[in-house]
């Protein structure tokens, strides 16, 4: 098919490498514009710029979809659908309707569960037990489009953000290059979604990320999960910021906010329910390491008070 590829990170350039691999006319990438990134804050490429610069494919990086010069761009390319995947800008009604068969989105959650920005990391905070890519014709509304496809995946108990994000990357080309190659053979079904179900993956905070020790120790291990990468789970130690990139619950009880224990198995805070034995840190200016390792350095006697 002759297609328009939009997307921006990572999780879109999985997409448009499949696409690509699977024979598909891409006419042009359409990507966010590129932004300063690293220490020199130097312009850097999207992932989607740098992934359609290596096949040798167009891309064009508009701040808006929104004028009629780019819009009259889109159209003259006479392309059968448009793909969408976490591009970052908002479609406008009149580039909806440029595709003769409109666009398609690939979304990282089995919807109408978690529409929004962060579907990954609220599916982990949730506790839920499975996620998965949904294929669907966009519209007007949030992630609110009729169903083309819908492939679901388990939540292992050691997923975080990076790694479930990386299953459903592969998944979404899957499922993508699945439903275009039903298309091209004739019109493919499609399920309006339901009401019932529906919920919003509201995107991730900063300040979210920071521990409440007030809460069970089960929530707060699928916290360090879910904020893994970004923008880490983090707490205090004696007024200097600790990240906590590895943690889980134990049934251990103790002073609320306090260290029970710290030793080589990690160290063991008690919460409003358990305690939360973490095992990997990142101290302030350092790198990330084990807690055996920050312990070498660090003493932290049961008692300790840890958080605000």
């Amino acid at each position: 098919m002759n297609i328009i590829f939009a997307g921006t990170p990572e999780f879109a350039r999985v997409a448009l490498t499949a696409l690509h691999a699977a024979g598909h006319t891409i006419a042009v990438v359409l990507t966010q514009p590129d932004r300063p990134a690293g220490r020199g804050m130097k312009l850097m490429p999207s992932a989607v710029k740098q992934e359609a610069l290596r096949l040798g494919l167009p891309v064009l990086q508009p701040a808006s979809l929104k004028a009629p010069e780019i819009q009259d761009t889109l159209r003259a390319l006479d392309a059968e659908l448009m793909v969408v995947v976490a591009y970052g800008l908002i479609l406008p009604q009149a580039v909806l309707d440029i595709p003769r068969h409109g666009c398609l989105n690939i979304h990282a959650s089995l919807l109408p569960r978690w529409r929004g920005a962060a579907p990954i990391q609220r599916a982990i905070l949730a506790g839920d037990t499975e996620t998965g890519i949904t294929i669907m014709q966009m519209d007007a509304g949030l992630d609110t489009g009729a169903m083309l496809r819908r492939d679901a995946i388990p939540i292992a108990q050691d997923d975080t953000s990076a790694s479930l994000h990386d299953k459903l990357a592969t998944l979404g080309g899957q499922a993508i290059v699945a439903v275009l190659d039903r298309m091209s053979a004739g019109p493919v079904a499609s399920t309006p979604q339901p009401d019932a179900g529906a919920c919003y993956a509201a995107k991730i905070s900063k300040a979210e990320a920071a521990l409440d020790f007030n809460r069970p120790a089960a929530e707060l291990a699928r916290a360090v999960r879910a904020y893994n990468p970004a923008p880490g789970a983090a707490t205090q130690l004696r007024g200097t910021p600790l990240k906590v990139w590895s943690a889980h619950a134990t049934d251990q009880r103790g002073t609320l906010g306090r260290v029970i224990t710290a030793d080589a198995q990690g160290i063991l805070i008690a919460c409003g329910t358990g305690a939360l034995c973490i095992t990997e840190v990142q101290p302030a200016g350092g790198k990330r390491q084990f807690a055996s390792q920050f312990l070498a350095g660090h003493q932290l006697p049961a008692g300790t008070q840890l958080g605000n």
